[in-house]
């Protein structure tokens, strides 16, 4: 399919491209993907391992509360970053589904946050990414609407606004460099402007995704992470409240969208 693709991109560069015309190429190529998501299958294993006893406690992850109560998946994502009293703070999907794994099975913190994320497309993806995309895929329909009621949950959102307008690094980059503005592009990829509801629900519905280019899929922190590569400033850690922190202002800037992943990237 890919090569479908390229051709006809090729054939194509006889004749001058404008924006509109590589984006519709480019949109006629997530089309295309689109029918058959090869996360499809990591679902399948996560909600496996979602249902095995696993672990020091030989226990499964079907008591987890990720937030609407003990054993309850259909539509969790749609709801997260949130206030968990347990631990009194904020926590993401990725940083709850981790504390379930340490709380009900017994895995420690440290062999769980060592490697989260495959490294590259000839290596089996991690549990974690596994878990992930199965919990995800059950909020599939579901509108965003994060709670901000909790001052905790006001607090993190706040700290996630002024990151996203932070500059720093070599090139003086922040995350509304490329995300708060209309019209950049990178990779001839258009880039969702926040500031724009429909723009960010359009982003923060579709991720985690799965990703073509790398055949993996990547979770919402893996592209936290990559984006502060991309803006070289120091490596984002795996669950930091930074991380949590701009997700949750990601997740409120995208209210009322409608989840869609784990979806299908370049």
């Amino acid at each position: 399919m890919k090569k479908i693709f390229v051709a006809a991109i090729l054939a194509s560069l006889a004749f001058p491209l404008t924006a509109q015309d590589v984006q519709k190429q480019i949109d006629r190529y997530r089309e295309l993907l689109a029918d058959g998501n090869p996360a499809e299958l990591l679902e399948m294993r996560g909600e496996d391992l979602w249902k095995q006893k696993r672990g020091p406690k030989n226990a499964s992850m079907e008591a987890c509360d990720l937030g609407l109560g003990a054993g309850k998946v259909a539509g969790v994502n749609a709801v997260l970053p949130r206030y968990f009293a347990d631990v009194d703070r904020v926590m993401d999907l990725e940083s709850r589904i981790v504390h379930c794994e340490v709380t009900l099975q017994g895995f420690t913190m440290a062999e769980l946050t060592k490697r989260p994320h495959s490294l590259n497309q000839s290596e089996r993806q991690t549990d974690h990414e596994a878990l992930t995309a199965y919990v995800v895929g059950q909020s599939r329909g579901a509108k965003v609407n994060l709670p901000q009621s909790h001052p905790k949950e006001r607090e993190s959102f706040l700290r996630g606004e002024k990151m996203f307008f932070f500059k720093g690094g070599p090139y003086d980059f922040a995350c509304a460099t490329c995300h708060g503005v209309d019209g950049q592009r990178i990779r001839l990829q258009d880039l969702p402007n926040f500031q724009k509801a429909d723009n960010a629900q359009r982003a923060f519905t579709t991720w985690p995704a799965y990703r073509v280019s790398q055949g993996a899929m990547r979770t919402m922190q893996w592209r936290l992470l990559d984006c502060f590569r991309q803006q070289r400033l120091p490596e984002m850690e795996f669950l930091s409240p930074a991380s949590i922190d701009l997700i949750t202002y990601m997740g409120v800037k995208g209210k009322d969208g409608t989840m869609d992943a784990p979806a299908i990237k370049r």
